[in-house]
């Protein structure tokens, strides 16, 4: 019972207590992830088998420190160690998803190998169906993805949705372009991001026997970052707990920033009501601020009510105070923050210690101009490694040897490289026309689908770096970015990278290891990104920064309107909708463990139009013994840090 020592007294109190529902509030910084992984390597010394154990987290990152934590425990405990081999279910909800529909494919009419639409994917199959009913994709794409994700997240299904009563111009159009899009997936024999939770949820709910085979399986389940969770995640949840009702979630209503997603923080909010006789445990000692910042972030918090009281406290110093500075316009605000950052580092500060929150994407473009400017390294988060075409390239290769009838990916490499295929050859291939085309194309057809063949069995017998190498040289990829270019030059490093990731599947027997691959690739989050190696201070917004933890930290931008953010035309929010504001600014504000900045600007030129901006309310909240102002010397640049061409 050593690993109990290094424990504080709640945290202990949370990994002893294993029977039953177990609800854990914790604060930001206070070990939560600590909490969870020795809570689940006291349930093994207790005896029980590791594959009896589930952990359920939503980032690729936060599921991969997770198995590492267990890991690396297991293995500092003599009595234990030989069971290093044998892990916990530990992953993201969509990938326990994709491993539920795989063990069950024929019950849904897929094969195991089947495509899994990503974010680009499901954005064009279903352009392709807005314009198929007759209407602008360009108007109504973002409109009605959002909708039918958001019916998916609260577990309706496309038949569900057509059997509603009345329906307005909107529903009637939402109901055309879905079952267009429905179409698509189901001839590609895909699903989307939001399928894999519902046709899950669907599997649990419709097969008593999937069912129990789940609930046999896993005794002990964990659910990270619980407040985040949607209908059709919390559903399934309840489902296979519903058994053994051994379920602990950990979770933290302050750091509810996903409504729009579709999370519901009433999930957490009504736990207790759900399971009357759970055991709740608050974690509310912080290691990660100083007494300054928390003291700030526990005034900020304390004013919204749709939540469970805490307050957090540490042990850390006292700490310097949050600095506020008040800029003329958005590039002297970003002039700030670059020097501010050059003069940290050039007193020792690491890069990677970094971060400049925001609250909106348009925001970044002043601030990498006046990075470069200075010559300052940064990292733009959000710009993914496996969206580059490069990759999503040699992704396809690997997707369309192991689907046959996955049309996308069909589509995308078979000029890659340049095969002298047109798009008219292309429409009939899809088409089922080949009888009609010139017999030289049918043989360079033919040729194609014979080495997706032969990478199938490459695939299915060999390591998943070694098949993806052979895939890369065989199809011509290699000798395609071998120009000498320094463009070209750095795809092909990036294919190479690709290979390096893919050593890690290595370790899995047989075709396992590269489905774990084309999963992880799929589901693939912000966050992965910061995995690349690449040096220098981390730029994102808040909402990318969840789960993150860095010694200095600037949040700018912080205006009324900004941040609170509130969208052209739309009305000043109220109630629990202005509380996300709030949350969303307590969740950057506890990214920071050392230094605080906070920036924002008299104007901002916002769609091309210069506003006056007034102080965001969020600053007012924070006392003022906690906040220094902070002065700029010297002069910033007045001329423009970008052209603007007519």
């Amino acid at each position: 019972m050593n690993y109990l020592e290094s424990l504080n007294i709640e945290q202990r109190k949370a990994v002893l207590a294993v029977e039953g529902p177990v609800l854990i509030v914790a604060g930001a910084g206070a070990g939560k992830t600590k909490t969870i992984t020795h809570r689940i390597l006291h349930i093994i010394a207790s005896g029980v088998s590791p594959e009896r154990i589930l952990a359920i987290t939503f980032t690729n990152k936060a599921a991969k420190e997770m198995r590492e934590r267990v890991r690396n425990l297991i293995e500092e405990d003599p009595n234990l160690v030989h069971l290093r081999r044998s892990m916990p279910f530990m992953s993201t909800f969509h990938s326990l998803g994709v491993f539920i529909i795989k063990e069950n494919a024929p019950l849904l009419n897929l094969p195991r190998h089947f495509n899994i639409f990503d974010t680009a994917d499901s954005k064009k199959a279903l352009k392709d169906a807005l314009s198929y009913v007759g209407v602008d994709p360009k108007e109504y794409l973002d409109k009605i993805r959002h909708i039918i994700s958001n019916e998916k997240g609260r577990g309706v299904s496309l038949s569900e949705y057509g059997e509603r009563g009345s329906y307005d111009f909107t529903s009637e159009l939402v109901k055309k372009a879905w079952t267009r899009y429905e179409e698509v997936l189901k001839k590609e024999h895909a699903l989307d991001f939001d399928d894999l939770l519902l046709k899950s949820l669907k599997l649990l709910e419709k097969y008593p026997e999937v069912l129990k085979k789940y609930q046999d399986r896993f005794l002990y389940i964990h659910v990270d970052e619980y407040q985040d969770t949607n209908k059709v995640q919390n559903q399934i949840v309840e489902l296979l707990a519903g058994k053994n009702r051994n379920i602990c979630v950990v979770g933290d209503t302050d750091q509810n920033i996903y409504s729009w997603r579709g999370a519901e923080i009433k999930n957490m909010l009504h736990f207790e009501r759900t399971y009357p006789e759970v055991s709740t445990f608050f974690l509310e000692q912080n290691y990660r601020s100083t007494k300054n910042i928390l003291g700030a972030a526990n005034k900020i918090i304390e004013q919204n009510n749709f939540r469970i009281p805490k307050k957090l406290f540490t042990e850390n110093k006292e700490g310097e105070k949050i600095g506020v500075f008040e800029a003329r316009n958005e590039i002297d605000e970003a002039h700030f923050i670059a020097l501010k950052c050059k003069e940290l580092i050039e007193k020792g500060q690491s890069t990677e210690d970094m971060a400049v929150l925001y609250r909106a994407n348009f925001q970044s473009r002043v601030l990498e101009d006046a990075f470069m400017s200075y010559g300052v390294a940064y990292q733009m988060l959000g710009t993914k490694f496996f969206e580059r075409k490069e990759i999503k390239d040699a992704v396809s290769f690997i997707k369309a040897s192991l689907n046959p009838e996955n049309v996308t990916d069909f589509s995308r490499i078979i000029n890659i490289p340049p095969r002298g295929i047109g798009k008219v050859t292309l429409q009939k291939i899809i088409q089922g026309l080949e009888d009609v085309l010139p017999e030289a194309t049918k043989i360079k057809i033919s040729s194609f689908r014979k080495m997706l063949s032969d990478f199938k069995d490459v695939l299915l017998q060999e390591k998943p770096s070694d098949a993806l190498r052979h895939i890369i040289r065989t199809s011509g990829m290699e000798n395609m970015y071998k120009t000498g270019f320094e463009e070209d030059t750095d795809r092909l490093e990036n294919i190479m990278e690709l290979v390096t990731l893919a050593i890690g599947y290595d370790i899995y027997p047989g075709e396992e290891g590269i489905e774990k691959f084309l999963t992880d690739t799929a589901l693939a989050s912000d966050q992965d990104a910061l995995d690349g190696g690449k040096n220098g201070v981390k730029l994102m917004t808040v909402h990318s920064s969840k789960g993150l933890e860095f010694h200095t930290v600037f949040i700018c931008g912080l205006e009324n309107d900004l941040f609170p953010h509130r969208r052209m035309g739309e009305a000043k929010k109220s109630g629990e909708d202005s509380e996300e504001e709030r949350r969303l600014f307590y969740v950057a504000v506890t990214r920071a463990g050392k230094k605080l900045f906070l920036t924002h600007a008299q104007t901002r030129t916002i769609y091309g139009t210069m506003e006056v901006n007034s102080r965001s309310e969020f600053i007012d909240d924070v006392p003022e013994k906690y906040i220094e102002k902070e002065t700029f010397l010297g002069e910033f640049p007045r001329k423009p840090l970008f052209k603007i061409e007519f």
